[in-house]
């Protein structure tokens, strides 16, 4: 099943991170999407659990980056509440829509949904408290562009968390190319300005990072 979802539309060309030499994966298309809504999804990747350990609160202003079908645009949403807002930010307009039709199938009013570009976020500067990024950095195809503006979307106590399959396990059932090391991770990002925080180790499969402008450090 985890390889079933790679096979299920790429839609970008193999290249390399410059500072890591890491090979960026190509993106899962659209064609994918019911792999982000299996029903084995929380045994595997325990959404709830990761959301406690990121910690949301109500009124929060939060974007969801590479948020697909909105799988965990909709639990932010509903813990941030009526007083915040999600941002479901996506680079392929058919995930766009469906996100748009899961929001109003479940009654969700406090969702964004917005069509960014490949360096591009096209998310509001200085406005957001919480960055979230689930198995979607390693795709990204142009990463420096991306991380400087998130950075210009955080506010300056605002942080930005990625969700990343452990590379270093190999017990892990996921391609390669579309896992993450801590050094990996930290190596790339720290040179585009953050600083990490803190890492969780409490999900089954997954590193959960968490990163601050680095002129900054988390209390």
């Amino acid at each position: 099943m985890a390889a079933a979802f790679i096979a299920a539309g790429l839609l970008c060309a193999q290249q390399k991170h410059p500072i890591t030499n890491r090979n960026i994966a190509d993106v899962m298309g659209f064609g994918g999407a019911p792999w982000l809504e299996r029903a084995e999804r929380e045994a595997e990747e325990a959404p709830e659990k990761a959301l406690d350990a990121i910690g949301i609160e109500p009124g929060m202003t939060i974007a969801d980056v590479g948020c697909g079908t909105g799988y965990f645009t909709r639990r932010m949403a509903k813990r941030t509440g009526p007083g915040g807002k999600v941002y479901g930010v996506d680079i392929q307009p058919r995930m766009i829509e469906s996100l748009r039709r899961n929001m109003q199938q479940e009654g969700i009013g406090n969702v964004e949904a917005v069509l960014s570009k490949a360096g591009d976020p096209m998310l509001p500067r200085g406005a957001i408290d919480l960055i979230l990024m689930v198995d979607v950095y390693h795709e990204f195809a142009t990463p420096q562009a991306m991380l400087a503006k998130m950075r210009e979307a955080l506010k300056p106590t605002g942080r930005m968390v990625l969700l990343e399959y452990r590379k270093e396990d190999p017990n892990v059932p996921i391609r390669f190319e579309h896992k993450m090391t801590v050094e990996e991770a930290k190596a790339e990002i720290e040179a585009e300005g953050f600083r990490l925080e803190k890492v969780i180790s409490t999900l089954p499969r997954q590193h959960i990072l968490v990163f601050t402008p680095a002129k900054r450090r988390l209390q």
